[in-house]
């Protein structure tokens, strides 16, 4: 069981992007809802009764599903349909999520319970929370959703909830979904007429996980400008660079793009106090554009990074159940809500904006490589006396790696979202395949952690080994301080990197908060 921690009440106002992704990601984090929000579920659950008892053909809840929409399901069979459903769409494939993004995906549907358009019972919404408070990991495979609604995602969860299914234990064992309950003291979810569509239809997934890669992504904008920034400060001791007019205030208020402007701030504030805010006149007129260009592709990048979090908050609290047991005209209505285009093409251009940040990143990389080579020049000239060859902190070839890692930046910005076929009869006939841009999203969130973090070890690096009258600014000489220890150390060039990739972002953590 989890120990106490902070608590998220989930009532019937607005929830946020940041506040999801870290209860999720924290497993302490206790999660309730407010009196106004059983009120309200309470409603959407009339809605559906009152559909039921009317006997009006309502899809999902007196009728199959997809190309079976128009085909009745006998009064007698719906309870036993509801357990149908839920076995037939625990049907993914792949690798499991981990914790966090097993939470996510639970919280984000308990979210959307309490929108009041799922017309579960109040006691199925609290079964919800009782699975994230009792620390249940339902086993839930990555692949199977086409991006409308994350059916297989969900579908592994209800069926932990119904004593089926599988779950993963503390150790990471896989474990019957009935012993995971069990375990945890709780009976097995019963469900009511329409729950099981109702549990399986949303983008749980893609906006659950989607708010972890937010967080990562916030903090790979900052991480962005440092790198960029310890790149002016070598540049600057080594080939006469480092011009700051591109990063100054005339500059930034010439062009209204909020995510350039606060780029540009990051960079002056890590560089105040230092060398290069000194008048050089001998200063390059105009550094290469990926150092001049920068706060203009690290801006697109952070006002992409804000688009993105505004469309996880319109799913997170918008009412994407189909059908919509709407409270306000008490019918049950079909509609599309379950297709969440916005955000699918979020993931698309995040991929795309990564790669241009990539671009940029590896260019300058290439031209901090000439003092290295200076460097190791000096190191074969010491050798040469008897003195033995120096082991360099830095390995060479770090920038063949960094290039790597662009080349997939760049093949993970193809588009994702247009390859979806036709399903169900030709009924189901568009989907977003917003999972699948999402996963791709996070795997160049990974390349990119680690390109970045390749300029930062290459940037202090050679600042180590410059003139130490020239002094760094106050925020690049703390990065510099921060990655001279992992440096020392001189591990492999993989560990150096993750070492590195975790101490700056633990740093960007630190500084978002």
């Amino acid at each position: 069981m989890p120990g106490p921690g902070k608590t998220l009440v989930i009532g019937t106002s607005a929830v946020s992007a940041p506040e999801v992704a870290e209860a999720a990601a924290d497993p302490t984090f206790h999660v309730e809802l407010n009196r106004e929000a059983l009120t309200l579920i309470q409603q959407s659950r009339d809605v559906v009764e009152k559909a039921a008892a009317s006997g009006q053909r309502v899809y999902g809840l007196n009728t199959l599903l997809g190309s079976g929409r128009d085909t009745a399901v006998e009064e007698k069979s719906i309870l036993a349909y509801q357990v149908q459903v839920v076995r037939y769409h625990n049907s993914g494939v792949g690798a499991y999520l981990d914790r966090a993004a097993a939470r996510a995906v639970i919280l984000a549907r308990l979210i959307g319970f309490s929108r009041g358009g799922s017309g579960v019972r109040p006691e199925t919404a609290r079964f919800y929370a009782d699975l994230l408070n009792s620390g249940i990991h339902p086993a839930i495979p990555r692949e199977g959703s086409v991006g409308s609604s994350d059916l297989t995602q969900l579908a592994a969860v209800a069926a932990v909830a119904i004593g089926e299914g599988e779950a993963l234990d503390p150790s990471g064992a896989v474990v019957p979904g009935a012993k995971a309950l069990a375990d945890a003291a709780l009976q097995p979810l019963v469900l009511a007429p329409g729950e099981a569509l109702a549990l399986v239809s949303a983008n749980s997934y893609s906006v659950g996980a989607g708010t972890l890669a937010l967080v990562r992504l916030q903090r790979l904008a900052g991480l962005a400008d440092v790198a960029l920034s310890l790149s002016l400060e070598s540049i600057a001791r080594y080939d006469g660079g480092g011009n700051l007019s591109p990063f100054s205030p005339p500059i930034q208020a010439a062009k209204a793009v909020d995510g350039q402007r606060l780029s540009a701030e990051a960079v002056r504030r890590l560089l105040s106090g230092g060398w290069l805010e000194r008048a050089r006149p001998e200063v390059s007129v105009q550094d290469a554009l990926s150092f001049r260009a920068a706060p203009q592709t690290h801006g697109a990048f952070r006002d992409l990074v804000q688009q993105f979090e505004r469309a996880l908050e319109v799913e997170l609290n918008g009412r994407s159940d189909n059908p919509l047991a709407d409270v306000g005209s008490g019918l049950m209505v079909s509609g599309g809500n379950f297709q969440p285009m916005q955000l699918a093409l979020s993931f698309e251009s995040l991929r795309l904006a990564l790669a241009h940040v990539g671009i940029s990143s590896e260019r300058r990389i290439a031209k901090l490589y000439p003092p290295q080579r200076t460097i190791r020049a000096r190191h074969l000239a010491a050798a040469s006396g008897g003195s033995g060859l120096a082991q360099e902190e830095l390995p060479g070839l770090l920038w063949y790696s960094a290039a790597g890692l662009l080349a997939e930046l760049k093949f993970l910005a193809a588009p994702a979202t247009l390859g979806a076929p036709t399903l169900s009869a030709d009924i189901e006939d568009h989907s977003t395949l917003a999972p699948l841009a999402l996963q791709q999203l996070e795997k160049s969130l990974e390349a990119a952690e680690k390109l970045l973090a390749i300029e930062a070890l290459t940037g202090s690096y050679l600042l180590l080994e410059a003139d130490a009258a020239q002094p760094l600014g106050k925020g690049t000489a703390a990065v510099v301080g921060c990655l001279a220890d992992i440096l020392a150390d001189r591990p492999p060039a993989s560990e150096l990197v993750e070492r590195a990739r975790h101490a700056l972002l633990v740093r960007e953590e630190g500084e978002t908060q």
